[in-house]
């Protein structure tokens, strides 16, 4: 229904998913799906439908200004020492969570042969696996921010059949992996093999400002501030393939250093998950079903093994630790979906003690996710 050069048209059918999901948030169907969920499943639902486009450079818009941005406006949170001291047995779930998915996604690689999928991307068959290998192990450390900014880096966007698909998978599937976290405290044989924390106690955090349009403009401008300053270091020391990764150091740098400041861009978190919901319906959009099925047998391997063994080491080890099953599900929540399902799940749940963590885990697999998916992608491949 929407031609996908009307650009204005298709940016509302965006902002109106977004808002939408919102609204739907608050009911008590919602409140369990989440907002990011309900954004990506009414995107994917949107343009398999017709009623919006699987391509449109308004979303190539998206990929460009809004994701680069997003990830200095989540990492604003990011003070190492409070994640340290804070969410220390969340982190540790978390690092499990992230070993959970390197290992899946090298299992993953080794016994399937990727080589042939991303076929038209400008990059060598040898590179493929590596480049798959990275781009998975980005989404599923720290969400979707991080597949978008790999998928840039590794040149996979380029092949628009296999992204599709591959979005497609990836958003499907996490979106069951949440429904299946979900559940699992409902399964009482199971909570008996996990310590007990009391994840109920309400903890006081420390007010900061209020969040006002002076907040929001000065934490727009210190975000896209960084970017810029990233872009010109990429181009001076000719560092084309570690641009994410220099924004999430600038990004962390700032949060870390200069907590003060950090603080007083108010509503940056806030701003960060308002533009990541618009982000998650333009790159749910681009998931063609139909697409997917083609390809559907390797792909959904790739997805099932991965996160099979993300699971299993996540909450194996997980329990060998003494750590508890809500903390592990919040990690491994965060790991897979990012900080907006985690602290949203953990509330829904009666978690209290767990929304802090689940958002500052959740920041942190913004921080490592892309990291990690561009260390596998240029030093993993030597191997596959």
């Amino acid at each position: 229904m929407i031609p996908a050069d009307n650009h204005m048209a298709v940016m509302a059918a965006l902002f109106v998913i977004a808002g939408g999901a919102f609204l739907l948030e608050r009911t008590r169907i919602g409140a369990n799906l989440t907002g990011a969920v309900i954004a990506i499943l009414g995107a994917i639902a949107a343009a398999n439908m017709g009623l919006m486009p699987h391509s449109s450079p308004a979303y190539g818009f998206v990929f460009t200004y809004v994701v680069p941005v997003l990830i200095p406006l989540f990492l604003f949170k990011a003070d190492l020492r409070k994640i340290v001291l804070e969410a220390t047995r969340t982190t540790m779930a978390f690092l499990l969570a992230a070993l959970g998915t390197i290992v899946g996604v090298t299992i993953a690689a080794l016994v399937l042969d990727l080589s042939a999928l991303g076929a038209a991307a400008p990059i060598a068959t040898e590179q493929r696996e590596a480049a798959i290998a990275g781009l998975f192990t980005s989404t599923y450390i720290g969400g979707s921010v991080n597949y978008a900014a790999l998928g840039d880096l590794t040149g996979l966007r380029e092949d628009a059949s296999f992204f599709s698909a591959a979005t497609a998978a990836d958003n499907l599937f996490s979106a069951v992996y949440l429904g299946f976290l979900a559940l699992m405290p409902g399964w009482a044989w199971l909570a008996r093999r996990y310590a007990t924390h009391d994840e109920t106690e309400t903890v006081t955090e420390e007010e900061g400002p209020p969040i006002s349009a002076m907040s929001l403009c000065l934490a727009l401008a210190v975000a896209m501030s960084i970017v810029a300053v990233s872009d010109a270091l990429v181009v001076a020391f000719s560092l084309s393939g570690w641009r994410y990764v220099i924004i999430t150091v600038l990004a962390l740098g700032f949060a870390t250093l200069a907590p003060t400041l950090a603080r007083r861009l108010a509503g940056s978190f806030e701003l960060g998950v308002a533009f990541s919901f618009v982000f998650f319906a333009a790159i749910a959009a681009g998931a063609n079903v139909v697409a997917m099925l083609e390809v559907a047998p390797l792909l959904v391997l790739l997805v099932l093994i991965l996160l099979s063994v993300h699971a299993l080491i996540t909450f194996g080890l997980g329990s060998l630790l003494g750590l508890s099953l809500p903390e592990l599900i919040t990690a491994s929540n965060a790991a897979v979906l990012g900080a907006t399902t985690a602290p949203a799940l953990a509330a829904t749940k009666g978690w209290r003690n767990l929304v802090t963590p689940g958002v500052l885990v959740g920041v942190l697999g913004y921080a490592l996710g892309t990291f990690l998916g561009t260390v596998v992608y240029r030093y993993w491949g030597a191997i596959l």
